[in-house]
């Protein structure tokens, strides 16, 4: 018989599934007890993708795979469980969590079936992150982004309606060339399991090969559309900057799935062993990253709005990933997974962070006015030795306190600037990017030129994004007011404080953090471990266990 651990990895599926039907099954009213399961289900996620990371960390299985339906690949839906996909779910649930408890502060009331949206939601991106079937993750990619149209309309207003539908075009449009993408590779190869078209595309026939790689071309764009790559993300930075600042910070990683599929496909597919077709997308990948990091650095400059900003901020991140991802180094690859965790919890709280500072920009920097008020003073009536008493020492409203803290370390992790993960995370691209054997180039790899490109628009982007962060700052909080300062609620700071204080984490632990990259780029790059555990995967007997 099979324990409950075995089918802990359905879990994050089918859990957001039946919770989201239950909620919608209790109408639209009921909020506060939405709330309230909303809260334990995803409270239950978290728990079980730590315990999947434990698993996939521990490496006594490399891979492990779920029969669904118990039927065996390539027949069959199979997921598939190893570091990186672990990583992601377990990114997934902390960004759920934070971005829910924010919400509950106010915007989960400003529309309905904001929960069961939002469960959905994370049952979409946790089946990208698990899926070893392109049907499948087709099938989940239209989940999370059905249920990102809800959520990016949450709160309504005209701004919401006119970029959703902006949003809801581009996405259906990407949807369509996903299918066309996955007929023609299923056209070539016979397959869908993610493994087993691994396999046939090295046996593919020049004949068809073509046409795999037009299929192959034609999905590739509809994941660089997901993850904010230029030029197809024009509609990125409006329709973040309008969404309800949860929301938004739950999308920072729904921009990660398609740098998430693209790193998965283009190492599994076109990895050493397809033949003719090795390496066929990496040098796509890295050109579009290039242009998309300068894109996003010249959208940073010119932002004059903190959510457009923080819309490029994505946008720079997308093109960091996807141009680390292009060299195709495994070396690189860790680096950029360990970026990847960092720029994720640092544009999260950003997210949030801009609506709260959006508040402060209601504070007046009279601050002497504001103490007086504290101490229930008044400025006109008070006798000059009072007033010269008062003027000694003003203090600094905690909430603006926090705010200028928080905010502050926010740019120091988007900008790459030490002391924190940020840094860590550009200080690793660098070092490995330029490679310390004399810029060799590795098998595959790009020309030396473009390390020192890439280079040059790292430090580009980070010093960007700190004149642009600073400008921002300035006008948040040193630009003269006459109002209170703002009013925040703890379930409003802790999520920004949570994602902050896990890059510190991050940084502190930056040795066996980057230990386990190191481990999940090298599976990445070597995939004949996934591919055998996929096809190899046996069905079970539920009264015997696994068939021999």
């Amino acid at each position: 018989m099979l324990s409950w651990h075995d089918h802990l990895m359905i879990v994050p599926i089918v859990l957001p599934m039946l919770v989201a039907g239950v909620m919608l099954l209790l109408g639209e009213g009921r909020a506060t007890l939405k709330a309230i399961v909303n809260v334990l289900a995803t409270f239950v996620l978290l728990a079980v993708a730590i315990m999947l990371l434990r698993q996939a960390a521990a490496g006594q299985v490399q891979v492990a795979v779920y029969l669904a339906a118990n039927w065996p690949a390539p027949f069959g839906i199979s997921l598939a469980l190893d570091r990186l996909s672990a990583v992601m779910l377990l990114l997934t649930a902390i960004m759920a969590l934070g971005a829910l408890l924010y919400s509950l502060a106010r915007w989960h009331r400003a529309g309905v079936h904001f929960h069961p949206l939002f469960q959905l939601q994370l049952m979409g991106l946790n089946g990208a992150f698990l899926t070893a079937d392109l049907f499948n993750l087709f099938v989940f990619f239209e989940i999370l982004l059905a249920a990102s149209y809800g959520l990016l309309l949450h709160g309504s207003g005209p701004q919401r309606v006119k970029v959703g539908l902006h949003y809801i075009a581009v996405n259906l449009a990407g949807s369509s060339l996903f299918l066309i993408g996955v007929a023609l590779i299923y056209g070539v190869t016979g397959s869908l399991n993610m493994a087993d078209v691994a396999v046939r595309i090295g046996q593919v026939g020049d004949a068809d090969r073509m046409l795999m790689e037009a299929g192959a071309a034609i999905l590739g764009v509809a994941f660089l559309i997901k993850a904010g790559a230029w030029p197809l993300n024009f509609w990125l930075p409006p329709s973040y900057a309008a969404a309800s600042p949860p929301a938004a910070s739950l999308f920072a990683i729904m921009t990660k799935v398609g740098v998430y599929i693209i790193l998965r496909l283009s190492l599994l597919m076109f990895g050493a062993n397809a033949g003719a077709s090795s390496g066929f997308v990496q040098p796509w990948i890295l050109y579009t990253g290039l242009a998309t990091l300068v894109f996003g650095t010249l959208g940073m400059l010119a932002s004059q709005n903190t959510g457009r900003l923080a819309g490029f901020a994505v946008i720079i991140s997308s093109g960091t990933l996807l141009s680390a991802i292009g060299f195709g180094r495994e070396s690189v690859t860790a680096a950029a997974l360990f970026y990847l965790v960092s720029s994720t919890l640092a544009l999260g709280a950003f997210f949030l962070l801009q609506e709260l500072m959006d508040r402060s920009r209601t504070f007046g920097a009279d601050l002497l006015a504001v103490t007086l008020e504290a101490f229930g003073l008044d400025r006109s009536t008070n006798s000059e030795e009072e007033m010269r008493s008062t003027e000694v020492g003003v203090a600094i409203p905690a909430a603006m306190a926090f705010l200028g803290l928080a905010f502050i370390g926010c740019a120091l992790v988007l900008s790459g600037l030490p002391p924190l993960s940020g840094f860590v995370a550009k200080f690793a691209l660098l070092t490995t990017i330029l490679n310390p054997d004399g810029l060799t180039p590795e098998i595959g790899s790009p020309e030396p030129a473009l390390a020192w490109v890439l280079l040059a628009l790292l430090i580009a982007s980070g010093l960007t994004t700190v004149v642009s962060l600073t400008r921002i700052g300035i006008r948040a909080f040193w630009v003269p007011t006459d109002r209170a300062p703002p009013r925040l609620r703890v379930i409003e700071v802790f999520p920004v404080t949570a994602w902050l204080v896990l890059g510190i984490v991050l940084m502190v632990q930056a040795q066996p953090a980057m230990r386990y990259f190191n481990e999940t780029a090298r599976a990445l790059h070597q995939p004949e471990a996934y591919v055998r555990s996929v096809l190899a995967a046996r069905q079970v007997d539920h009264r015997r266990g696994p068939a021999p």
